[in-house]
């Protein structure tokens, strides 16, 4: 089985360009040989500016968690989204990763895979 990685990364406020960053962070995790759990695929049928669809998004990438055999970091920026997820990834002991823009171009240029 592979192991279910939860892709951390930055959503809110430049929602289509944090999307676009997403997918190349999920293509990343899925050439490394994981299956990405993506919560912020939500976005594309949730609105991230409301307040209570936000949070419909939050609570159910949240319990995706609990599936989860490691969670993956990527970007510079922590957010208040983020955050939270990794309290909650902390709180169930789950493993954490920051993941380097060097390794994303490494892999995604085809080169050595984790």
């Amino acid at each position: 089985m592979m192991k279910r990685v939860y892709i951390c990364a930055p959503l809110g406020g430049e929602v289509e360009k944090n999307l676009h960053k997403v997918r190349r962070y999920t293509k990343y995790a899925l050439l490394c040989g994981t299956a990405p759990v993506v919560p912020h695929f939500y976005a594309e049928c949730l609105d991230d500016s409301l307040p209570k669809e936000r949070e419909i998004g939050m609570a159910a990438g949240l319990s995706l968690l609990w599936f989860c055999d490691e969670m993956w970091v990527f970007g510079n920026t922590v957010t208040e989204g983020m955050a939270a997820e990794l309290q909650f990834c902390k709180n169930l002991n789950v493993k954490t990763r920051t993941v380097r823009e060097s390794e994303i171009d490494k892999v995604l240029r085809g080169g050595n895979r984790l």
